[in-house]
């Protein structure tokens, strides 16, 4: 696969948030056969991205909150509502840039208006079906941790 990072020995690492366990064991389990990502952190609620995000409270050590490439993140999270999460994310300078997918079960026209508008990078729905959502976390991965250039991380 050609890759930016591998090409210049860099890490890759996706900040997955999820509240749902299963969800998020598809996830992660998916990328690691893919072998896309070298490090996945998996946070369970909005305020706890943001604080591994802004580096507080555990995560206040950068080794253990290193700068995603990638987030996933799902809308509907306990504490801090997913899209509160996203305008958070793109209204902070050094960390706007990172690409912010929106995988959720939310089909509302409503709610991918709204992350649109915060501007989410990509707004993907799970499918219920798991050989679909499988393809889906593996095309995710190839083009956002393979193939998409970000000279930004």
């Amino acid at each position: 696969m050609s890759n930016f990072y591998a090409m210049k020995g860099e890490p890759l690492c996706l900040l997955l948030v999820e509240d749902n366990p299963a969800h998020a064991e598809l996830v992660i389990r998916s990328f690691e056969n893919q072998r896309v990502a070298n490090k996945i952190n998996h946070v369970q609620d909005g305020e706890e991205a943001l604080d591994y995000l802004f580096r507080r409270g555990k995560y206040q050590d950068p080794e253990k909150s290193p700068r995603p490439n990638v987030i996933l993140l799902d809308l509907r999270l306990p504490k801090i509502d997913g899209l509160e999460v996203l305008r958070e994310i793109k209204n902070t300078e050094g960390l706007k840039r990172i690409p912010v997918v929106i995988l959720t079960t939310s089909q509302a026209e409503i709610d991918a208006s709204r992350a649109y508008d915060y501007h989410a990078n990509s707004y993907l729905v799970k499918p219920l079906d798991f050989e679909l959502f499988t393809k889906l976390m593996e095309e995710l991965g190839f083009y956002w941790l393979g193939w998409n250039f970000n000279p930004w991380s």
